[in-house]
């Protein structure tokens, strides 16, 4: 690191540092540079994970994200990265190998029509029709590589019009199908219908328990950590990223569910006994088929051996577990849910699969031109 850099990363901590009261700022100036040098945690981790006042338990076991992606290159091969981030792709290859995903009804590509499919379409009337013909009344839309709930709608009702939809959205709302296609790609899928059990939390959306998994040489599966995720009143979605919603640590061992907590944005979480809105016990009840739930899983990662570290965020029906979607890059913040981090269960993965000498011939190099000299290339009209 070259003195400049090193004058503007001290000044970034103390910074940081700057955020806490008085009395504390020497201690978290000093606290964070140890656990920087030792772990390799962003001052954004050290902020937003609450480092100041967490036991050394989880400050030991948690994996920041420059760690994660070290291991992830590996276990995880950019390679393979399009086989669980495009939903469509995802929903293809995981359903091939017998896992079970909600009904595709279509793939809207506004790139263009593609003959051969019968579920690929590139206009509004061409949707339409296909919606139609397959006799469909509600849907999920989601964008094809969005996170953390981003552009996911919940149709509830659907009117065919000559080329058109209209469309009533969970919440009430009104609009019309060529009004929410653009020059993103979009997945329309079934509505999942969950257990009882899970549907009573939060009525609009799906609630979803975020399974980790990590494949082993032998071929073994192991679940090292799972949380659940439920939606608030107003929501469809149950991602922790969209304000208010519910989340907590489902015991691994047990299917125990506890430690709920509501969750406004990093340092602004608050404690729960009992969903905020429907007012049902959280801490201390048990996900009803919680071993079959497991068990699947475990097998859904087995027949994924593409990424040997994943997230899977399952819906729980009356006929099992239900993949909404897997990720091969996941977020962090399931740590805090579960208050305690994944480090070593990672760690011990990837050290693994490093003893084989497990190399793929074709993972992709970094440009070798950085952004500047690369820019000036890309605008440089031959003439």
């Amino acid at each position: 690191m070259s003195l400049k850099l090193k004058i503007d990363f001290y000044k970034d901590v103390a910074k940081m540092a700057r955020l806490y009261p008085k009395w504390q700022r020497k201690n978290v100036f000093k606290d964070y540079l140890e656990l920087y040098d030792t772990k390799g945690l962003t001052i954004e981790e050290y902020r937003d994970f609450e480092f100041e006042r967490q036991d050394e338990a989880f400050r030991r076991s948690f994996l920041g994200l420059n760690e994660q992606r070290y291991y992830l290159d590996l276990l995880n091969p950019k390679k393979y990265y399009i086989l669980s981030r495009n939903k469509y792709v995802a929903h293809r290859v995981l359903e091939n190998v017998g896992v079970r995903m909600p009904e595709l009804y279509a793939y809207y590509s506004p790139e263009g029509y593609v003959p051969f499919s019968n579920e690929v379409v590139s206009d509004c009337a061409a949707l339409a029709a296909l919606l139609n013909r397959k006799q469909v009344s509600s849907c999920v839309v989601k964008a094809t590589e969005g996170a953390h709930g981003d552009h996911v709608t919940v149709v509830n009702d659907i009117e065919y019009t000559d080329g058109d939809c209209n469309l009533v959205l969970y919440d009430g709302d009104k609009t019309s199908l060529s009004s929410i296609l653009g020059k993103e790609p979009l997945l329309f899928e079934s509505v999942v219908k969950q257990t009882t059990q899970m549907a009573a939390f939060n009525q609009q959306s799906v609630n979803t328990i975020r399974i980790m998994t990590v494949l082993m040489p032998d071929g073994q599966a192991h679940v090292i950590a799972a949380w659940f995720k439920l939606g608030h009143k107003g929501s469809c979605v149950d991602n922790a990223g969209n304000g208010g919603n519910i989340d907590g640590c489902v015991d691994v061992t047990t299917g125990e569910m506890k430690y709920a907590v509501q969750f406004d944005g990093f340092r602004k979480v608050k404690e729960v006994e009992r969903h905020p809105d429907s007012n049902i016990q959280i801490n201390g009840v048990r996900i009803e088929g919680w071993e079959t739930v497991k068990s699947q899983v475990i097998a859904f990662q087995q027949a994924f051996p593409f990424c040997k570290a994943a997230g899977w965020d399952i819906a729980i029906t009356d006929d099992g577990p239900v993949v909404i979607e897997v990720n091969d890059m996941w977020d962090r913040t399931g740590q805090l849910f579960t208050r305690h981090g994944w480090r070593d269960d990672i760690r011990d993965c990837y050290m693994k699969w490093e003893s084989t000498g497990v190399d793929y011939i074709m993972s992709r190099d970094c440009n070798a031109l950085n952004m500047k000299r690369l820019k000036k290339v890309i605008e440089n009209e031959w003439r």
